[in-house]
């Protein structure tokens, strides 16, 4: 690594309707913006990996437009996409990760993008491109894989990154480690994931592309056997039915649109269905948060609410009204996905901690 002083991070963060990029210089934030994506707009691609020349598109223009010096970029950092399980820490991306990530994902995602992309970009300047707590990060315990079936494990595949920024955040602000603490934490996003965090191991989580509660574009756990008819009616394909369940699924279903702040202004208007399936998403995400209160049975410090959606006041309001009985509630609205990026990023640099390798 370069022995100096500053270093420059390019941060990727590929999100189910939008594309961040930030450029940091060690702890400053030089360039933060946000690119939003609409479900039309995404639409015209019938696969992820379809939207990696739009989504590399994206980065590029951010970069250039901000006039930036590509040359003097020292890491390239992307959120990480849906590997094989993995132990939380910090990686390096390679192109057995990459290749993982665009052939033979976990999962089916945008975030498997974002490794790719660093990868591209870090290899054209000559520099380390990393990832950090995945969300293929695996910390289960035994008793947390066993479904219903031999035939099928319950995995941990979940927003890693900004739960766990999240929970070190409530410690720090209830005056104990992450490793003394535990929460239970609800990522509030375009998908929702939901942990039960003992003494800095998320032991439980619901998975966050087919288990937990309905989110803006998700339609999380459905009754089974309705489903099953569903799959065996002839009238979707195999990817059409994926679409329906992720990505067009949930508020978007129902409603139309995956945008709450648009779901809200509908409701302001007197629009009672509208109210009643958002208020059916503060209702789910409720449920699975008691549930993971007895994985901590009953020991809880605190309930985390983080993640875009956590903007809502009216949502966590909701929210709030059916668990604040369970332990005091912590909201940390948008999230620390980008910091807790830069952060591993600058401890690789500094030399204050090693890159794992990907394994093969």
């Amino acid at each position: 690594m370069k022995n100096r002083q500053s270093y420059h991070a390019l941060i990727i963060n590929i999100g189910s309707l939008s594309t961040k990029v930030n450029i940091y210089k060690d702890e400053e934030v030089l360039i933060s913006e946000t690119v939003h994506h609409s479900s039309s707009q995404l639409s015209q691609f019938r696969t992820i990996n379809e939207q990696l020349s739009f989504r590399s598109d994206v980065v590029e223009q951010v970069v250039r437009k901000s006039g930036f010096k590509r040359g003097n970029i020292d890491i390239v950092i992307a959120r990480g996409g849906l590997t094989k399980p993995l132990p939380a820490g910090i990686y390096a991306i390679d192109k057995k990760m990459c290749d993982d990530l665009y052939c033979r994902p976990s999962g089916v995602h945008p975030a498997n993008l974002g490794p790719v992309i660093a990868f591209n970009v870090a290899e054209s300047l000559n520099v380390p491109a990393i990832t950090i707590d995945t969300p293929s990060s695996d910390e289960f315990d035994d008793l947390a894989r066993v479904s219903g079936l031999p035939e099928i494990e319950r995995t941990s595949m979940f927003h890693a990154l900004n739960q766990k920024a999240a929970a070190r955040r409530a410690s720090q602000d209830i005056g104990k480690s992450y490793q003394e603490a535990n929460f239970i934490v609800a990522h509030l996003g375009g998908g929702v994931s939901i942990g039960a965090h003992e003494k800095g191991r998320v032991i439980d989580v619901t998975h966050g592309l087919s288990e937990g509660p309905l989110t803006p574009e998700r339609a999380g756990s459905t009754p089974t056997i309705d489903l099953l008819d569903m799959c065996f009616l002839g009238k979707l394909s195999k990817e059409e039915l994926r679409r329906k369940l992720v990505g067009e699924g949930g508020l978007n279903a129902y409603l139309g649109t995956s945008d709450v702040r648009i779901i809200e202004k509908r409701i302001s208007e007197g629009d009672k269905y509208a109210s009643l399936i958002y208020e059916a998403m503060a209702y789910q995400v409720a449920k699975d948060i008691g549930a993971m209160s007895t994985v901590l049975k009953g020991r809880v410090d605190a309930i985390v609410l983080t993640g875009g959606v956590a903007n809502s006041k009216l949502l966590v309001g909701w929210i709030i009204m059916r668990v604040g009985y369970i332990a005091r509630v912590m909201v940390y609205p948008g999230e620390d996905e980008m910091e807790a990026l830069n952060s591993g990023g600058l401890r690789i640099l500094r030399g204050e901690e090693d890159m794992l390798q990907y394994p093969s």
